[in-house]
């Protein structure tokens, strides 16, 4: 899950719901891994009707809800039964822009240069694409379906990824201190801690 964590930067995530796609690069990751790490919402292999989906096999969405509020999209990784995601934290846009400043209720006076808050932070970007709960379960990388991720052949270098600690668990003791956040170097959408 770490190492996709790190191949995911540089794919391309999409939705298209009703005829509108909306798209974005992928600029930064966190990865958590079930049993044991306590950042996970699986940790101790705890399951819940929300956590279920992350016991599937990988190639899923996994999108909570967060304080009531914000739904956050996640890549299930893991082998059927291992609880293993990477939480999506940032996109920088390349379609749709209009439609996801529209959902995002943001408007900027540069045309064609989207603002860095639209998409930086996992429920921006959420809501900016369109992603909530039902989307929970959805296999991305079927033809036809609302959300799914595409490899448009970028090859992001070793060099161009930076990595630190997660954002956000401090509670979950010695693994907040895990090096499991990726981010592209060079890209204006990643949220700065």
């Amino acid at each position: 899950m770490v190492q996709v964590a790190r191949d995911l930067l540089g794919k391309i995530l999409v939705t298209e719901m009703d005829g509108q796609r909306t798209a974005g690069i992928i600029t930064e990751t966190e990865a958590y891994r079930a049993p044991d790490d306590r950042a996970c919402h699986a940790w101790n292999n705890r399951r819940t009707a929300r956590t279920e989906v992350m016991f599937r096999e990988g190639g899923r969405a996994y999108v909570y809800l967060c304080y009531g509020i914000h739904h956050l999209f996640n890549v299930v990784t893991g082998p059927e039964n291992m609880a293993h995601a990477v939480l999506v934290r940032a996109i920088e846009p390349v379609d749709g822009l209009e439609l996801m400043q529209e959902r995002r209720n943001i408007r900027h006076s540069k045309p064609g240069i989207p603002p860095v808050q639209l998409t930086t932070g996992p429920g921006a970007l959420s809501k900016a694409l369109g992603i909530r709960t039902s989307l929970s379960g959805q296999q991305l990388t079927l033809p036809d379906t609302p959300v799914w991720i595409e490899d448009n052949g970028s090859d992001t270098q070793e060099t161009d990824i930076a990595s630190g600690k997660r954002i956000g668990v401090d509670y979950a003791g010695e693994c907040a201190e895990w090096p499991w956040r990726f981010w592209l170097k060079h890209s204006r959408y990643v949220k700065r801690q």
